[in-house]
Order: structure tokens, then sequence, then C-alpha cells
């Protein structure tokens, strides 16, 4: 709960405002990267998300989502996604189909330096209570292993994203759309391949976990230094985070460590990372809102983009 209430309370009320906001969970395998995110399911659906002992980021900033909403007194929509990236290739954790082909990441006509997630699908949530079976349904199809360093190690990057849009009238009695989005990133866990007991495939898999944490690293080092040049396409994890790191997000990094004396290079690592991350500056805007007549046209120039991409 402190945690929440020191890194994500502050965003929820920048998301309801029309900003795009990101939080990434970066650290060691088996720091609890993934349990900070999700937590776990209490029995008692009553507890609300400011009293649940067990409740991670992702449940609980829904719920306090659904909670300043109804307080709003507004038409809105919530709407969730769930991106998986493993060895370089993008799975959508809520569609039913397995075919990694059909995800195409590219990048945003409308606005510069962002990219597009095409081909995901998006789930409406009602209530808070309907957050966990999502979750569970999502968390069945990730990629785990078990290795020497975690019984139950991620083995991949996540992306859960949530957007609101929220109904408003303009001075002139025209309805508007606020949109803002919430992106929760549970990176795979940075692992010494050595002290992990990983071979063969496992190994391979661990070397391309590292590999993109280490392209991770090099953006944030670019950025930090202002060179001229940012590594973003050398990984679809930096593409797909590209507009959190130096681009017009709100973004906040929980780095997790280890207390055992055995992953002290492995923590001050971690902590070295943070301690970069910390110095990149952003430039947060707001999302334009839009009106139903601006909505329609930008969404056929969109697709015929999408169109046209996909032709050549």
């Amino acid at each position: 709960m402190d945690v929440y209430k020191t890194v994500l309370n502050p965003l929820i009320d920048e998301v309801l405002a029309g900003y795009n906001c990101t939080v990434f969970a970066y650290g060691q395998t088996g720091t609890g990267k993934t349990f900070t995110m999700e937590g776990e399911r209490t029995n008692d659906p009553a507890i609300p998300w400011d009293a649940d002992p067990l409740s991670g980021l992702i449940p609980r900033s829904l719920s306090h989502l659904f909670d300043e909403l109804r307080r709003l007194q507004a038409e809105f929509t919530v709407r969730v996604s769930y991106l998986e990236m493993y060895n370089e290739e993008l799975i959508d954790l809520l569609s039913t189909s397995n075919d990694p082909s059909k995800i195409k990441l590219y990048e945003d006509p409308l606005k510069k330096g962002s990219v597009i997630v095409s081909g995901l699908e998006e789930v409406t949530v009602h209530t808070k209570n309907e957050i966990y079976n999502i979750m569970e349904k999502g968390s069945m199809k990730r990629q785990t292993a078990s290795t020497l360093m975690n019984a139950q190690s991620s083995r991949s990057h996540t992306v859960f994203s949530i957007t609101v849009h929220i109904k408003e009238n303009s001075m002139d009695g025209e309805e508007l759309l606020k949109t803002g989005k919430l992106n929760l990133v549970d990176l795979a866990g940075s692992e010494n391949i050595g002290r992990s007991g990983a071979e063969n495939k496992r190994a391979r898999e661990a070397g391309n976990i590292n590999q993109s944490l280490l392209t991770l690293g090099r953006v944030i080092t670019s950025l930090v230094e202002r060179t001229p040049h940012i590594p973003y396409r050398e990984s679809k994890l930096t593409r797909l985070l590209q507009e959190s790191l130096g681009g017009r997000t709100k973004t906040s990094i929980i780095a997790t460590v280890s207390p055992a004396a055995i992953n002290l290079e492995e923590t001050l690592s971690t902590l070295e990372y943070a301690h970069r991350a910390r110095n990149i500056t952003n430039r947060p805007e707001i999302n334009q809102k839009l009106s139903k007549k601006t909505l329609i046209k930008v969404g056929k120039w969109a697709n015929a983009y999408i169109v046209f991409f996909l032709a050549y």
C-alpha cells in the first residue's frame, strides 16, 4: 500500500485528467516484480482497494479508477489490453488466437515518436471484480519457467494497459471525448546465467532477456547523456516503451532488489540502472480532447494508414 500511495496514487489523477502514464518494475529475477504488479486475489471481494494487503498495483489501480470515475458522475469506458514480449515476439495474452504474426508494431502517424500495436485485443471492464479473471487468463498464457534463482520465473516482458475514455460537454454543448492511459510494465528478471542454472534453450532465452534489458539500458544512458541517436529500434521492448522514455508520458520506475548478500552485485546494478533512469527528462502532454466528428475523421485516416502499411 505504501508503494501504491507513493507511485501510483498521484498518477490516477493524471490519467483522469487526460495524460498517458507508465509504471514499470525492473530488477533481478525472484525479487517480486510480478507480485508487485499482480499481487494475490483476496477471498473477500468486499475489501476496498485501499485496505487490501494482498492486492497488486494492477487490480488496485483499476479499483481506484472505478471509485474516482463514479465520483465524477460522468459517462466513461474502461478498456484493458495485456501484451507479452517473449524472445522478441509480441503475443496478445487476452486473445484466443496464438498467432503472433497478427500483432504489428509501427509508428503512430499522428504522434511522432510513439508506436501503435495493431491487432491487439482490448477488453471492456465494467467492475473491479472482473479484473482478476482477466489477469488469470493472461497469466495462464504467459511464459514462465523454473530456474535456480526463482521457482516460477517470468521469462517475458508484459505491458498491461488501461485506457479510460470520459465523455465531457464543451462550452457550446458539443460532446468531447477525453482519453487517459496507464501502462503497467512487468519486465522479465535480469539473471546471472551462470548462477541461474539455465542450460541450452533456457540459457538462450535468458540471453535474449538480458539483451533487451541491455538495449533498454543503452536507451536510458543515451537519453541521460543527450546523445543525437537514441537506439529505440534495437529492440521491440524499447520501441514499445519509446513514448515512456523521453517522450510525452509521465513515467515511474519501481526497482525490486534482494536483501541477500549473495545478490549484492545484482542489487547494486539494479539501483544504478534506476538512478540513471531518474535523470531522464520527459515532456508530458495532455491528450487532445476529440469531438465525435474529429474522432471519425481520425479513425478513417488511421485505418487508411494501417491498410497502406500492411500492403507495404
